[in-house]
């Protein structure tokens, strides 16, 4: 086979290197709702739901794919010249394929001749002429040395076409990026809430990825076989077009099987890792709910939910497998028997030339290889230029979504340079008849006609019940929205008029939760005012209370503030972002419940720095508690889109109106929200909060004198390495499988050199002198050829499904187990940072998948390549020694081309990935916080910063872009100079040892081929050692036995628990921060029947006591009792049955309302009367009655269908469904609004009755009628006893109740 077509044998037959870069990446997506949004239609009260999917925008239609053309539209002049240099290159490369193979077909007719000659002259007794040696040895050299030349040529053109190309792509992707990014920084937010800022993540990346894809070194490969497939069928046409038909009878069928088995094969991949989708979902939600699932003894059932899900996807890889297999074996069998025919069909035509005159033969061996070979890798080109289109649709489309964003011209641009900017500001604000509604939510009017007027220098304070417009005045005035009627006007100038930029940096917003960016504290503080000195900086920290903590800590103002603030509690965050927007000196103080997030301590000092913030500003509060605005200069009332009243405090209790209902109705406590309680960060947003259920340690809390403790620096455990040999006992069930696929793995790797052999002898008959034996040895090759085929059809399909089942049944298996270990383990284990729910959803698909990188069809195919190059270097050296160790000697180069060609394509793609990735990640945080980015003016910054990140790895690729270029030409022409190596070698041992030249055939093509099919499984190389690795993970994991485990020989099934409780001397820090004890000798009693409750400052340890009685950890020393017996003496399902948790953000699932409350109980199935009654008994069994589907309502993602009193109580009854002796309310209604925290309150109280209840609560009105309130403070029980005897003791109690009742 001559050398052009080497490359492309192999090749097709592999699967495209590009699909194993493909990460599985998992991106979150938060939708903020704008303002007040809620999720439901229309809300008359906290509990007056109306239950119906939540209110989504019309989906935009995706913009039509642009022009391919279009694609550049953003290269230079020169580039465009440049580009234009490497199309013509490759359509020399292109032309250089067809003149090989016109070669190769001339030298075919002189090696024929020459036989012939030696044939004639044998018979006749006599030497071989001086003439037919000169012309055999003539031939041989020219066609050594053109070939040489043409392989050079091909080498230079390649290089020019892939380097241009490349070097264009990666200049003019970096130029889209950097107008995307900026584009999408100007975008107004209305356009933000109609788009999920989780899809920028992806077009950042996926898209962008996709577009480099289509227009690099895929346009001129695709040029390259194009040429090739038009100039080997015109070459073929023009030498012999009736030869040329035969071999093209199977074109179509060969096009056809390929289309076929890409359509079905694609439909169900996509349905496979759809699949896959509903499992990871199912996973997601499990681990990110894990302390809930262990608490309430679920493991078992989400494995088995989770298993259930990985069905689906078995089946569809079963059907892809069959597909696949199919379409192989039609396709080797259509190839070998298209051989056969024309092998047939050509001899036939060469004998009936020989009966014409010399000057009339068209058909003799040279014309019947030229058009055979022309026309065969014609077809392999055209086969092999099929993906690329598919390519180049994937990019037009990308672009088209990309496009639309540069494309689009912003209403509200905050870049833009237009508008006034006046040289001085009064501060004050007025709204003219302002009617307004979200561009989510068509139809529902949130401002119906609102006038107000503030003065400059006033506080004024906005109240009124969720979803009334507060918030949604804060984001006009800040110019995130425009009135649809009225306007909003600064000192008498219509907002409209000013400069957006301009007047944002008037500004200082304070929102319920600050974005913090992951920077150090002073440069979070510089995002205010980019020109402020460190002097600034330090000013603002003081007028916000916040620089004697940062002092304290050990980098000062230079400490990391990890992503989204994560390393600081809520008031310390808190404090940075009042600081952030008093560096700025603004005229308009901005406050959206910024302290609604705190605990008590925290919100004084908060409180204490905003009051001092607002001097001689005009300040607009937003406030749900009013207890913290009743010194607001004035109070505004908004209901319906309205003002309804305003006046001071003491004005608006006198009118007995809105107002005085909304104070009267939060009694003495000042409707508190969470605590940044040690269950994890705060809510995301006030109305649609997401919070994970993770540790306390989920970042670090305030410590004495206000430092930050920092979680002890997760470190991977070492994972002891598994090798080939320990993933393929993993795959032991299916030995039948693999036993068969590797049998026709090795028929498939011998019919190459079987192929070389018939190859060989079929030109070795055409010197034959006698037409009949020629035509008898002719027809009997041919059958060769056809049984070759069937062969390999039959050895292909085995090869390829049972590989294929066999890999997947492994991957499947290595997930279930991987999740099972999961569940298995302790609470502890996932508290570590290299353990979160992101990192394990990543593991479970990520290195499952990978494993089938060491088998499956690798395996298939290693095994395949090795067959063909043991039998290839056996028939070289039987065949002829010298001849076969020349090519053997062309092998190291040959592989160590193809080897380094892959591994660079590979390495290029994990770098650049690594180098984006940084990038990208600067990019999402921008957008992901465009509110707050917005609200600073910073895009520009955030534009800069995303740039000077992409530099690194623009460079690298510019770098890169040589090597690979001259690595692929190196590849792609390396069997051009061995092919003509071999043959000028070949000729000198025909010439001079009489070696028959058919043999000379043989040995050249199955070495070469076999060196292609070794190139070709070295190249898996990389996806060995990555799914070696992931096997090593998962086999450690699955090993791993947890820390918390049962007791041996401990049984408890039947024990019916009192419900006494105890803490003895507890002393407890946990895992990650091993150096931070939490409770420091703790002793407690609960008795029987007893409420207790448990209060006291943020990270003082009250949690921590709910967690080590559920035995989420083991105290470090000291014990936990449950009716006298150790909590760690006992198995855990014993234990957590007789507890019942009820957390302040309650997790459900995505079940039915029904299942959700049955998930109380999983040791049985529980009846639906028993689900009924305690629904009543949680005060929802009313609302659950009214839905539609009753009881079988599903719930929705996280519960979102759902208010919070209504998750709350469903968590209730789900806590009583287990009548448990014990009832553990952890905060269980602070995040809750007043008129849903009574209905709570009340079921509460139903389900305290006759048990053992233990309660931790921030808002002390709610646990005034407890039996015993416990203070904790510094890992003790500081205070003991009633209400009314803690506060005649004036000590920490007292304060605490005075600091809520101010």
């Amino acid at each position: 086979m001559p050398p052009g077509v080497k490359t492309l044998w192999y090749s097709t037959h592999r699967e495209s290197i590009t699909e194993d870069i493909k990460e599985e990446v998992q991106i979150t997506a938060y939708r903020r709702l704008s303002g007040e949004g809620k999720p439901w239609e229309k809300m008359s009260g906290p509990l007056d739901v109306k239950f119906t999917e939540p209110s989504k925008p019309p989906a935009e239609e995706s913009p039509p794919p642009v022009p391919f053309f279009k694609l550049f539209r953003f290269s230079t002049l020169w580039e465009r010249l440049l580009l234009l240099l490497g199309l013509v290159a490759a359509l020399g490369t292109g032309v250089s394929q067809p003149l090989s193979m016109l070669l190769f077909g001339d030298l075919t007719g002189v090696m024929v001749d020459y036989g012939s000659a030696v044939i004639n002259a044998s018979l006749a007794g006599q030497p071989v002429p001086e003439a037919a040696r000169t012309a055999f040895m003539d031939g041989v050299r020219s066609f050594s040395v053109y070939n040489a030349i043409l392989g050079a040529a091909a080498f230079v053109l390649t290089y020019v076409c892939i380097f241009t190309f490349n070097y264009v792509a990666h200049r003019q992707i970096y130029r889209i990026r950097d107008r995307y990014l900026k584009s999408a920084l100007r975008q107004d937010i209305g356009w933000y809430d109609l788009h999920q800022t989780g899809d920028f993540a992806s077009r950042m990346s996926e898209d962008l990825t996709k577009m480099e894809d289509g227009i690099g070194e895929k346009v001129v490969m695709f040029a390259t076989y194009l040429v090739t497939f038009l100039g080997g069928l015109v070459l073929a046409l023009v030498r012999g077009w009736e030869l040329a038909l035969i071999c093209l009878i199977s074109f179509p069928v060969i096009m056809a099987s390929l289309s076929v088995i890409e359509v079905f094969s694609s439909r169900l991949a996509k349905k496979e890792l759809a699949e896959y989708g509903k499992a990871g979902a199912i996973a997601e939600e499990v681990l990110s709910a894990i302390r809930t699932v262990i608490a309430f003894g679920g493991q078992d059932k989400e494995s088995e939910r989770y298993n259930t899900k990985l069905l689906g996807a078995i089946k569809m890889s079963v059907k892809k497998n069959v597909i696949m297999g199919l379409g192989n074996s039609v396709l080797w069998f259509c190839t070998f028997g298209s051989y056969g025919l024309a092998f047939w069909y050509g001899v036939n035509l060469i004998l009936r030339d020989r009966e014409y005159p010399e000057n009339e033969r068209i058909y003799d061996a040279s014309t019947m290889i030229t058009v055979f070979y022309s026309v065969m890798m014609g077809s392999w080109m055209f086969g092999m230029s099929s993906p690329f289109i598919e390519a180049f649709s994937m990019a037009r489309g990308a672009a088209a979504k990309v496009f639309a964003v540069i494309d689009r011209k912003s209403p509200i641009d905050s870049l833009s340079e237009e508008g006034e900017r006046p040289s001085d500001v009064n501060g004050d604000v007025s709204f003219q008849d302002v009617h307004f509604e979200y561009p989510s939510r068509k139809g529902v009017r949130i401002l119906q006609g609102l006038n107000l007027k503030i003065k400059a220098g006033e506080t004024v304070a906005l109240v009124g019940s969720s979803g009334c417009g507060k918030s949604t005045c804060i984001q006009l005035i800040q110019r995130f929205y425009d009135p649809l009627q009225g306007k909003v006007q600064l000192d008498g100038r219509d907002l409209k008029s000013l400069n957006v930029g301009w007047l944002r940096s008037q500004i200082g917003v304070v929102g319920q939760e600050p974005v913090l960016f992951q920077t150090t504290i002073a440069e979070n503080i510089r995002y205010g005012w980019d020109t402020c000195t460190m002097e600034d900086i330090e000013e603002a920290a003081k007028m916000a209370n916040a620089h004697d903590f940062i002092s304290k800590l050990p980098q000062g103002y230079d400490t990391m503030v990890g992503e989204r603030g994560a390393q600081l509690s809520g008031g310390q965050k808190q404090r940075i972002a009042i600081a952030r927007a008093l560096v700025r000196r603004p005229k308009i103080l901005l406050l959206d419940e910024a302290t609604s997030a705190l605990d008590t301590g925290s919100e004084a000092k908060v409180q204490a720095a905003l009051d001092k913030a607002s001097l001689g500003r005009t300040t607009i509060i937003v406030a749900h508690r009013l207890s913290t605005v009743r010194n607001a200069d004035r109070i505004v009332v908004v209901a319906g889109g309205n003002v309804v009243e305003q006046g001071s405090h003491d004005q608006l209790m006198t009118l007995q109106g809105h107002y005085h209902t909304l104070v009267t109705a939060q009694l003495s406590a000042d409707l508190m929200a969470p605590e940044q309680k040690e269950d994890g960060p705060p809510a995301l947003e006030r109305l649609l909060s997401v919070r994970s259920d993770q540790s306390s340690v989920s970042g670090a809390q305030e410590a004495d004198g206000g430092a930050v403790v920092e979680a002890a620096a997760a470190r991977e455990e070492p994972v002891p390495e598994v090798g080939l040999l320990g993933v393929l006992r993993l795959n032991a069930p299916e030995w039948p499988l693999i036993a068969l696929g590797t049998l026709g793995a090795l028929v498939v790797g011998f019919a190459f050199p079987a192929f070389a052999i018939v190859f060989g002898d079929v030109i070795g008959v055409l010197s034959l002198p006698d037409p009949d034996e020629v035509r008898s040895q002719t027809n009997w090759y041919s059958i060769l050829f056809v049984v070759i085929g069937v062969a390999l059809a039959i050895a292909s399909f085995l090869q390829i499904y049972m590989y294929g089942i066999a890999g997947e049944r492994l991957t499947s298996r290595l997930r279930k187990m991987a999740f099972a270990a999961m569940l298995r383990q302790e609470v502890a284990w996932f508290d570590d940072k290299n353990n979160s729910t992101g990192a394990l959803c990543a593991r479970l698909s990520g290195d499952a998948a990978s494993v089938q990188g060491a088998t499956g069809q690798r395996i298939g195919s290693v095994v395949q390549a090795l067959g063909t190059l043991v039998v290839s270097v056996t028939l070289g050296l039987v065949y002829e020694w010298r001849l076969g160790l020349v090519a053997i000697a062309f092998m190291p180069i040959m592989l160590l081309a193809q080897y380094f060609d892959d591994r660079l394509v590979r390495n290029e793609a994990s770098s650049k990935q690594k180098a984006m990735e940084k990038a990208t990640k600067l990019a999402v945080e921008a957008v992901s916080n465009i509110r707050t980015v917005a609200g600073l003016g910073r895009e520009r910054l955030f534009h800069g910063k995303y740039l000077a990140e992409l530099q690194p790895a623009l460079r690298r690729a510019k770098r890169n872009t040589h090597v690979r270029a001259a690595v692929f030409s190196l590849a792609r022409s390396i069997g051009t100079f061995t092919y003509a190596a071999c043959m000028y070698y070949g000729g000198v041992l025909i010439l001079s040892d009489g070696l028959p030249y058919e043999d000379v055939f043989k040995v050249v093509e199955s070495l070469i081929l076999g060196s292609m099919m070794i190139a070709g499984a070295l190249s898996f190389a990389p996806n060995f050692r990555k799914g070696l690795t992931g096997a090593s993970k998962i086999v450690y994991l699955v090993n791993r036995q947890p820390k918390i485990a049962d007791p041996d020989g401990a049984s408890h099934d039947g024990w019916a628990a009192a419900g006494h409780v105890s803490y003895s001397d507890v002393k407890f820090c946990y895992p990650t921060r091993p150096g931070t004890l939490v409770l420091k000798g703790l002793d407690l009693v609960v008795r029987p029947g007893q409420t207790v409750a448990l209060v006291g400052p943020s990270g003082c340890g009250k949690s921590t006591c709910i967690q080590l009685l559920e035995r989420f950890y083991d105290p470090a020393s000291g014990t936990v009792d449950l009716d006298g017996r150790d909590v760690s003496k006992v198995t855990m399902s014993a234990l957590r049955s007789q507890l019942g948790l009820v957390q302040q953000e309650p997790v459900l699932f995505d079940r039915t309302i029904a299942e959700n409350i049955a998930y109380g109980d999983n040791s049985r199935n529980v009846p639906m009367d028993e689900i009924i009654e305690v629904a009543k008994k949680a005060n929802i069994h009313k609302f659950i009655s009214a839905l539609p589907q009753g009881y079988d309502t599903r719930m929705g993602e996280k519960g979102t269908q759902l208010s919070g009193g209504q998750k709350q109580r469903v968590a209730i009854a789900r806590a009583l469904v287990r009548n448990p002796r014990v009832l553990l309310l952890d905060e269980a209604t602070s995040a809750l609004d007043t008129e849903s925290e009574k209905i709570v309150q009340e079921a509460l109280d139903k389900a305290k009755e006759g048990r053992t209840c233990i309660t931790i609560a921030h808002r002390l009105s709610t646990i005034q009628d407890a039996d015993l309130i416990c203070v904790i403070n510094n890992g003790k029980i500081a205070e003991i006893g009633k209400h009314a005897e803690l506060l005649a003791k004036r000590g920490i109690y007292h304060k605490l109740h005075c600091l809520q009742s101010t």
